[in-house]
């Protein structure tokens, strides 16, 4: 498929892409620069100016390593229902954006239930799956989803792979395409590219001021409390080690 100077294609292996070009895409900003950007934001920015700066973040879980790790471990592969469909847009034979985009057989490790939707798609006599799914494999967190380089024109680039994945979805006979955990900002502009917005919601914990996993226990009622500690001494009885990284 060809636009304008554009040309896409779909890879079936994240061994397909080269790392240091996926990464120039996912994670295109310095991390030590971005992290100094938002420890110098002053607390009186506006919340617009933390949102920019945190979203400059070197981001773990966008990068090559992290769906490498997914996909070599068989965690992410066509036999789990992951099959791999990562579109790639060049300009000029260089890569200039990436979507991380699998075709799945289920809708398991999304954390996005839609098996109602999939439900009443057979109903009325069509088949769910597969479906595109644009996502990180069993990971809930916020980020970006259209990868772009630094340095080229975002707006062009993006229109592209928002066409690409409707393009695909027809090329892999889905019966759609979802986009999960997409930042704010990339759902509007897919939005206006005719995707579907849906609007839904998370639970997220906040340290209230707990020192310790204890005082954080102790605000609980003695069933949960009970409860979690259960929970941590059936994973830790398997022989996990877990390590703290900041």
């Amino acid at each position: 498929m060809t636009s304008s100077e554009i040309t896409l294609e779909a890879v079936a292996d994240i061994g397909g892409i080269p790392a240091a070009e996926w990464d120039a895409c996912a994670n295109p900003r310095p991390d030590a620069d971005s992290i100094h950007n938002l420890d110098t934001l002053a607390s009186s920015a506006t919340a617009g100016d933390c949102q920019a700066a945190a979203s400059s973040i070197y981001n773990p879980f966008v990068s090559h390593a992290f769906f490498a790790a997914a996909e070599a471990s068989n965690s992410a592969c066509p036999r789990t229902g992951w099959g791999p469909r990562h579109l790639v847009a060049k300009l000029d034979g260089r890569i200039v954006g990436v979507v991380p985009c699998y075709l799945k057989s289920h809708s398991q490790g999304e954390y996005v239930f839609d098996r109602g939707w999939a439900e009443a798609y057979h109903r009325a006599g069509g088949s769910y799956y597969p479906k595109l799914q644009v996502s990180v494999p069993f990971t809930p967190a916020t980020g970006p989803r259209l990868l772009i380089r630094d340095g080229v024109d975002r707006e062009m680039i993006g229109s592209a792979l928002a066409r690409g994945l409707r393009a695909l979805c027809n090329a892999t006979e889905a019966s759609s395409v979802h986009v999960t955990f997409a930042r704010e900002d990339e759902a509007k502009f897919l939005g206006a590219h005719g995707f579907l917005q849906r609007t839904d919601q998370q639970f997220h914990w906040h340290n209230q001021g707990y020192k310790t996993f204890d005082d954080f226990l102790g605000s609980l009622n003695s069933r949960h409390r009970k409860g979690i500690k259960r929970e941590r001494r059936e994973a830790l009885a398997a022989g996990i080690t877990i390590h703290w990284l900041t």
